[in-house]
């Protein structure tokens, strides 16, 4: 009996790489539907509004992925 079981570790890193292109691809899908640039007003305006928007939303959609791949 293996302490460490190797089928684990590449089921754990393949589903993080899955969750972070879907997280990933739905980022900049998200920037291609606002009106404005996410990286002019978060870089260079300094909108803490919208980071704070931006940080949630990127938490749920986060939430989303964890539990469609965990469940």
């Amino acid at each position: 009996m293996e302490l460490i079981n190797i089928q684990f570790i590449v089921n754990a890193v393949l589903f993080a790489v899955i969750g972070m292109v879907i997280f990933w691809t739905s980022f900049v899908i998200l920037d291609k539907i606002l009106p404005y640039s996410l990286w002019h007003e978060l870089l260079e305006e300094h909108n803490t509004a919208l980071a704070i928007l931006i940080g949630s939303i990127a938490l749920g959609i986060c939430i989303i992925i964890a539990a469609a791949i965990h469940g």
